[in-house]
């Protein structure tokens, strides 16, 4: 006889977020994410320093996760954790204490592709969100990601395009160190970009074959630019800044709904969801919801908190697994490179 409730930990370390959830079958229980603010003071992400707060926040944010879902560690079927893609050492610490709770607990152990974590976030059971059904196109937008993905069922993916150089975070963010913003910089130029003028200036978009992406030539180009108005104007960046993050949103999002506009046509799928960091951007979000009344597609938005790293969308991986009795051993390694 199948088990009525099945209750998955989910344990997400891949980054610079800790973090832990509990789900009751589809059903969040739980979801407590501890963010690094340190990283900030430097850029970027330093991977030294994330791995050790990983190993501070592991344990207070598991207890918390439990503590919240109301049930005790022995209530648990199983343990999933992300194996990767990540930084190494975050990871390593993850799947450490993933493989330690599990064997203590005698519970099977899932591991999890953190990029699939990101398209069956979809999948969690909300009141108020349709989940897709199959199949539908998954575009995965982050700071180490740019993936279109085609989602036949919940273990079926494959690639039909990604990045060939910087994902399209990695855009935001350099592009706003070069305009001397704070990290992490897409959020800034996201609010900025509501109050210019998105055709102001011009910046050339690459150009890929197929459905791959390439975002390093943009960057180089806003470079060249900054630098060649600023030998004119050294204010140039003060007086122009919402107009310039305004036009560079507006190249990047064109960027995107172009390649989704060319698999949607190579496919015939027109149902289009979104995942990773940067679906939380208002002008991908908006460019999605024109499309549907413009193009025909059904669109599928993420909430804001399943959009960032977080342990719901690990652990709901883990509960379809578990469907299919996909485990793991204790032999099961942590890997920075994971194709999907």
């Amino acid at each position: 006889m199948a088990k009525e409730n099945i209750y998955i930990l989910g344990i997400e370390s891949s980054c610079d977020d800790t973090s832990a959830a509990v789900l009751c079958n589809q059903k969040i229980l739980s979801n407590v994410v501890s963010s690094q603010k340190i990283h900030a003071e430097y850029g970027g992400v330093v991977p030294e320093l994330a791995s050790r707060a990983h190993q501070s926040n592991i344990v207070p944010v598991v207890e918390q996760a439990l503590k919240k879902a109301g049930i005790a560690k022995e209530q648990l079927d199983a343990i999933a954790f992300t194996k990767g893609p990540g930084l190494m050492g975050s990871l390593l610490v993850g799947t450490s204490f993933a493989k330690s709770l599990a064997l203590g607990l005698n519970i099977p152990l899932i591991e999890v592709n953190h990029m699939r974590g990101h398209i069956l976030a979809h999948f969690i059971e909300e009141d108020d969100y349709a989940q897709p059904s199959f199949p539908f196109l998954a575009m995965t937008i982050s700071g180490g990601h740019t993936q279109i993905v085609k989602v036949s069922s919940h273990s079926n993916m494959e690639v039909i395009g990604e990045t060939i150089d910087d994902a399209v975070g990695e855009a935001y963010d350099k592009s706003g160190k070069i305009l001397g913003l704070g990290y992490p910089a897409g959020p800034e130029i996201d609010k900025r970009a509501k109050l210019g003028n998105p055709k102001a200036f011009h910046f050339t978009k690459p150009r890929v074959d197929g459905l791959n992406f390439s975002f390093s030539g943009l960057k180089t180009g806003i470079l060249y630019f900054i630098q060649r108005e600023t030998a004119k104007h050294p204010d140039f960046v003060i007086d122009n800044l919402n107009d310039i993050c305004a036009s560079i949103q507006h190249t990047i999002v064109g960027i995107l709904m172009d390649k989704l506009k060319v698999a949607v046509k190579q496919t015939g799928i027109k149902q289009v969801a979104i995942g990773g960091g940067v679906s939380a951007n208002s002008g991908i979000r908006e460019a999605l919801k024109n499309a549907e009344k413009t193009m025909g597609w059904t669109t599928y938005i993420p909430k804001f908190e399943y959009t960032t790293d977080n342990a719901a969308m690990i652990a709901i991986v883990g509960y379809y697994k578990y469907l299919e009795q996909d485990f793991s051993g204790l032999d099961v390694m942590a890997t920075a490179r994971l194709k999907i």
